[in-house]
């Protein structure tokens, strides 16, 4: 928790409900946000986010697996947060544990739509080799390195850059009758076919102070927070999921409006998101 004085809380409160907080934001501005790719070389993909001083990591690694029984048409995904004891002073002992498991639940709701992967955001049929023989599993696991509020957001916009950097190696695929039915696989090493990320949505997180709530909220926001409600939107302003933290319950209109609110505000995220993309990219080809 971060420890704050009653007149350090009453000045955020009342700069959120004025609508300027702390850092001179309004109460919907985002933080200036940076992106690197491919700092990972190991992995198929893999992406830094800043947001502020909130820092994160993504990579995906690819491997080739079999579907599941139940979704023979569909590949795998699985999400695995750590958060370094170093991001925060909470994050030493088990409060990294509950925190990791906490953010590894949340964009599996959000991303894949539950552990079946139902509804999910990510389409997995197109991870599929051969139905109900061969898949690919692509396992994204997310490193807080500094916490300054907001991770969920943040680790939600590393998974989508890093996936978008993310290339699968080409298979070709042989039916051999002396291997009862098995698909022989060729992985190739020199072919990758890039990962579509263009259905992959991003996570807006609206944080309720007081009456007001805000987007990107800094910890400190974060300790003065009744509740918090993460939508995850795709790029055509579709819901791909929910999810709220906090103890206080919401009026069923109040989280309406905070859906509108991620929907509307989800644009403007995007297009921060892409103008830093584009920065990373200009600057890996100078």
């Amino acid at each position: 928790m971060v420890g704050l004085s009653e007149g350090e809380k009453h000045f955020i409160r009342g700069g959120i409900a004025q609508d300027l907080r702390a850092d001179g934001r309004t109460r919907l501005q985002f933080r200036a946000l940076t992106v690197e790719t491919g700092i990972i070389p190991q992995a198929n993909g893999s992406a830094r986010v800043r947001m502020g001083a909130t820092e994160v990591i993504a990579s995906v690694k690819a491997e080739l697996g079999k579907p599941t029984i139940l979704h023979p048409d569909k590949g795998k995904v699985s999400i695995y947060v750590d958060c370094s004891p170093t991001a925060a002073p909470m994050f030493e002992g088990r409060g990294s544990e509950e925190l990791s498991a906490e953010l590894s639940v949340a964009l599996q709701r959000c991303l894949l739509g539950g552990k079946s992967g139902a509804g999910a955001a990510i389409d997995l049929s197109s991870l599929i080799v051969v139905e109900g023989k061969a898949c690919w599993d692509l396992y994204i696991d997310g490193l807080v390195v500094s916490s300054d509020g907001n991770l969920l957001d943040a680790l939600a916009a590393a998974i989508k850059v890093a996936l978008s950097d993310t290339g699968i190696p080409k298979v070709n695929v042989s039916l051999n009758n002396e291997t009862d039915g098995e698909p022989e696989v060729d992985i190739s090493d020199e072919e990758f076919l890039q990962f579509d990320t263009s259905g992959v949505p991003v996570i807006i997180t609206l944080t309720k102070v007081g009456k007001h709530y805000i987007v990107d909220a800094t910890s400190e926001e974060e300790s003065q927070m009744s509740s918090a409600v993460s939508v995850s939107v795709n790029s055509h302003g579709q819901i791909c999921g929910l999810t709220k933290r906090g103890g206080a319950g919401l009026d069923p209109s109040v989280i309406f409006d905070m859906i509108s609110v991620a929907k509307n505000v989800s644009q403007r995220y995007y297009t921060l998101l892409e103008s830093a993309i584009a920065a990373a990219e200009a600057a890996a080809d100078e």
